[in-house]
């Protein structure tokens, strides 16, 4: 069935493991994304500090995903993301504290936000860079749409167990239900074994260059990355601006936001429980170009649904091809990468996501303002699909790269680290 070979994963008892410790910890942090957001609205009043403590939480990834992605090829990947997420829990019993015995300044919650959100973006690319050691490679893409489904399922459930707590026992309950639920990922790890890893001693800066060069070098890995920046600069773009879909363009307020949000969570969840069945029947070929050349006619339809229920509806279908399209990248991408350099790979990909997501959502929010956002959206979904074919007119057999043997890695290796 479908749905039972999207889950095959879990039945990998390390993955099953990780996954699930991840999935607690992802819902302990939108309970703090929503605690902290709330938080300083209240303080301030304004909107700049909400907006200030999201990027401190976001740029992070753009910044040092190459640091983590460099750390992950030349150390333990398990330790590694162990002393991230121990440097997390310390940080988010802090902001337990702080919130606990007074009214914390938003500087000072913007700066424990962004040293979290430092320490994710180092202990990210291990993560990602880990799976295929916890699942054999014909279930590589359901693990990795399953952790996407971890995430999308957590910022549906954190924020409304956030404002119970919040409700219940004001901002430091959320914080500390943040805190604890660090300690699941932990346990996962200290139970999780990894097999062996050889890598180069090298610089940083070197180890870095060299990811960015494999990448550069391997056929397919360049299409992953073309569609890549096509998808993330042009469509990503849609997540940031549900909110203005629903109050500026619906009238729909902050409830029509939040039917908007879930019903785009809703078809990432449904993509995330299927992708490992499509790509087995059909390719992960196949599969990534089906969804990119749908996403933009989703898109459209989006832009110029005139009700809030027919905007849901295909928010629905534009979450689920988005999410077939964002796992059908990372995937690919672990799949190519030999292991020596697999974290590194991961990095760029952050890196592409970190940069081009923000960049295209302050460029259509402008543009939205003068324009309307309705003409944005459905320009963006346009543009889309004249440079998907565009691409397909003047180099017809590029997607086929996907399918080429992977360049072997030259690095030689100069010892071995065991990653247990």
């Amino acid at each position: 069935m479908l749905v039972n070979r999207s889950l095959a994963p879990l039945r990998h008892r390390q993955f099953a493991l990780l996954w699930s410790g991840a999935f607690i910890s992802n819902i302990g942090t939108w309970m703090e994304t929503v605690g902290v957001g709330i938080l300083v609205t209240e303080r301030t009043h304004t909107s700049i500090w909400s907006a200030i403590v999201l990027v401190a939480g976001f740029a992070p990834g753009a910044l040092l995903g190459p640091v983590g992605g460099a750390l992950a090829d030349r150390f333990s990947r398990r330790r590694l993301m162990l002393s991230t997420t121990v440097i997390q829990t310390i940080l988010a019993g802090l902001l337990a504290v702080l919130a606990a015995t007074t009214t914390p300044h938003p500087a000072t919650v913007a700066f424990i936000v962004l040293c979290s959100g430092c320490a994710n973006a180092i202990g990210f690319p291990s993560y990602m860079a880990m799976l295929p050691d916890l699942v054999p490679e014909e279930d590589l893409v359901g693990a990795v749409a399953l952790s996407s489904a971890q995430w999308n399922l957590g910022r549906v459930i954190g924020p409304a167990l956030a404002g119970v707590a919040i409700v219940l026992g004001g901002y430091a309950w959320a914080f500390a239900c943040n805190t604890a639920s660090f300690f699941a990922v932990i346990g996962a790890l200290l139970l999780v074994r990894l097999p062996p890893m050889v890598t180069r001693q090298q610089s940083i800066p070197d180890a870095i260059r060299q990811g960015a060069r494999y990448t550069a070098r391997d056929p397919g890995l360049r299409v992953v990355v073309g569609y890549m920046a096509l998808n993330t600069f042009l469509a990503a773009p849609f997540i940031a601006l549900i909110p203005s879909m629903s109050i500026n363009v619906l009238g729909a307020g902050k409830a029509g936001t939040s039917v908007l949000t879930t019903a785009q969570g809703l078809g990432a969840v449904v993509m995330a429980f299927s992708l490992g069945s499509f790509a087995a029947r059909f390719g992960n070929r196949r599969v990534l170009i089906s969804v990119l050349w749908s996403l933009p006619i989703a898109l459209a339809l989006y832009a110029i649904a005139p009700t809030l229920a027919l905007s849901a509806i295909a928010l629905v279908l534009v979450g689920f091809l988005y999410l077939g399209a964002l796992s059908s990248f990372i995937s690919i991408a672990q799949l190519r990468a030999p292991n020596e350099v697999r974290g590194r790979v991961v990095s760029v990909l952050q890196v592409m996501l970190g940069a081009l997501y923000p960049l295209g959502a302050l460029l259509q929010g402008a543009l939205a303002d003068a324009w309307g956002l309705r003409v944005v959206t459905a320009g963006s979904g346009l543009l889309m699909l004249g440079l998907l074919a565009v691409a397909r007119l003047t180099r017809p057999n590029f997607a086929d790269a996907l399918e080429s043997p992977a360049m072997p890695f030259e690095g030689a290796a100069a010892g071995t680290i065991e990653a247990i």
